[in-house]
């Protein structure tokens, strides 16, 4: 976002607020900065707004800018501040709460909003806009604070752009994974036993499979090693790690036999105990450990999302162990081997970030200082363009994230790898050295996929549910056109089954048009429809899903088709 657009947005939702207190003057102001698709003003009113009432709102906020006001910076004192603001609540904490003597502020008309800017000069210039819709949000984000009202908008610097952001929004509400998936039948979550759990159905878990089978084997191929790790483990291992002091209100803890347990929200203790199980020689680094690990967090119920930010999932998570010497070449291999892997699955386009040393963080400043510079060399080295995320980074390490754009342009997190100094240290992790000498390795913690439901969502929402041969659940679909063929449907059925062809029958006593209606709405790939003529000829009459009606092809040309399509993953 640029500078420009950023005043542009942060203006309108002044604007917004204007026109809100207009027609609500006993509604109570929050905040309402700018974000990355447009803006939002967070509200206390005392029986909400309804859906209607953005009209109203838009409408107001016409008027508010076909007067093109001047938006005009002051500061004052804090007492005078409090006193301007003496009947918003939330500003007055606001004000108390800020550092220094005097406050700032901005006005358009008769306006007054506590603000450090930037604005653009006049609300005129606020023109091609759209209040997008509402949702609840507490203030500060902390749960025990009041519910506010959220109104979301969105501003563009012309009417052409915003009418394209609208258009793609309008494409991703059809794309949505929550909605396909329950259309598909692929999963489902069930807030009366939990919410942020996923229950696979059928066809849902042949494409998890689908998927967590490719990349086992892409992981054996380059090199890692398969483990596995057990679901809970005692308390003083994560205290050991760091996890206990820096993520304990996002694990799931509890008591038996007098000792504490931890269900574990990451993989990485575990693979440490495997490294130290045995002594290790420089001559065995790198060591590739990985896991397609279970883990749980406990993440607040308001910022979960279908699978995109569910409690339980599982990460195709892995360890490297390797000399500091071997440390750029590992992390280029992890690039390439994220970059590969991506291309398989569709996506073509991809945003790169390095995230630096956090706040709160284990381990020496010296030690991140090094980290960084290895993911920096390493990204440099390639000619990749990234972006430096200041104070971002896991609190045992830098990372590089690498996201994905889907076919809307929209960016996913999938990818990252994480240099660690820190974790070596606390585990006395250790290997033999040339001399003799027990040296520390360095560890890089990186998933290519990230988290598998994560990356689920992310598929149905680039492909809309068309999913390519390879990973779609069922790829051919036999429809008899009467029960006179149901003895070559089958006979079609079990060649295919046979050559791996993951193939249903649709012997239902309906129409033949109704049975193909919803093998189109289930985004099959292929039908296969034979009758009288097609069991004498021994052919099938063919309709792909992105072709149509391709017409009468033989069984044998068709299983040589479909199979090259899996084969290639076309």
């Amino acid at each position: 976002m640029t500078k420009n657009l950023d005043a542009l947005r942060h203006s309108c939702s002044h604007v917004m607020a204007d026109a809100v207190k207009r027609l609500f003057p006993k509604v109570k102001l929050g905040i309402g900065p700018a974000i990355e698709d447009g803006f939002y003003y967070d509200f206390d009113k005392k029986d909400g707004f309804a859906p209607e009432d953005l009209v109203r709102i838009e409408k107001e906020m016409q008027g508010i800018i076909k007067a093109d006001q001047e938006f005009k910076y002051s500061e004052i004192s804090k007492k005078e501040a409090l006193k301007l603001f003496k009947k918003e609540p939330y500003k007055t904490e606001l004000i108390n709460n800020l550092e220094g003597d005097t406050v700032s502020l901005y006005k358009h008309g008769k306006f007054v909003d506590l603000c450090r800017g930037p604005h653009v000069k006049s609300t005129g210039e606020v023109k091609a806009f759209k209040l997008l819709n509402l949702a609840g949000a507490y203030w500060h984000g902390i749960e025990t604070n009041p519910m506010l009202q959220r109104i979301y908008g969105t501003c563009f610097e012309s009417k052409l752009e915003l009418e394209k952001f609208l258009n793609l929004r309008e494409e991703a509400k059809k794309r949505d994974h929550r909605k396909i998936g329950k259309e598909l039948e692929l999963f489902s979550i069930h807030d009366d036993v939990g919410p942020g759990l996923v229950f696979y159905h059928p066809r849902g878990a042949i494409l998890r499979m689908t998927i967590e089978d490719y990349v086992k084997k892409e992981h054996l191929k380059r090199g890692y090693e398969l483990v596995m790790g057990p679901h809970i483990l005692k308390k003083d291992l994560w205290v050991t790690s760091g996890h206990y002091e820096y993520y304990k209100e996002n694990m799931y803890i509890f008591k038996t036999e007098g000792e504490e347990y931890v269900i574990k929200p990451m993989n990485c203790p575990a693979h440490m105990l495997i490294y130290k199980s045995k002594i290790r020689s420089y001559r065995d680094l790198p060591i590739r450990f990985f896991e397609l690990g279970n883990v749980h967090r406990r993440e607040k119920s308001g910022v979960l999302h279908g699978l995109l930010r569910v409690r339980g999932f599982t990460q195709d998570d892995a360890h490297i162990f390797c000399l500091a010497s071997q440390v750029e070449s590992e992390i280029k291999g992890v690039i390439d081997f994220v970059l590969d892997t991506m291309r398989v699955f569709g996506f073509k386009d991809y945003k790169i970030d390095l995230s630096t040393r956090p706040p709160k963080y284990i381990g020496t400043p010296e030690a991140w200082d090094r980290a960084t510079g290895a993911l920096k060399e390493a990204l440099s080295s390639k000619g990749m363009e990234f972006e430096i995320n200041e104070g971002e980074g896991a609190f045992y390490g830098p990372k590089i994230d690498i996201m994905v754009k889907d076919a809307l342009g929209r960016p996913w997190q999938c990818a990252t790898v994480q240099c660690d100094f820190a974790l070596p240290e606390r585990f006395d992790l250790t290997y033999i050295s040339p001399e003799g000498k027990k040296e520390r390795p360095v560890i890089l913690h990186r998933v290519i996929l990230g988290s598998i439901e994560r990356f689920i969502g992310t598929l149905i929402e680039h492909y809309g549910g068309v999913f390519p041969v390879w990973l779609s659940p069922v790829q051919a679909k036999v429809i008899p056109i009467t029960d006179r063929s149901y003895d070559y449907a089958d006979e079609i059925f079990n060649r295919l089954q046979n050559e791996d062809v993951r193939v249903e029958v649709d012997k239902r006593s309906e129409k033949l048009q109704y049975k193909i209606r919803e093998a189109e709405l289930a985004k099959i790939p292929y039908m296969l429809v034979v009758g009288d003529k097609e069991k004498e000829a021994g052919t099938v009459s063919l309709r792909a899903k992105k072709e149509g009606n391709v017409g009468s092809v033989k069984i044998d040309e068709f299983i040589v088709r479909i199979k090259k399509e899996i084969k290639e993953k076309i």
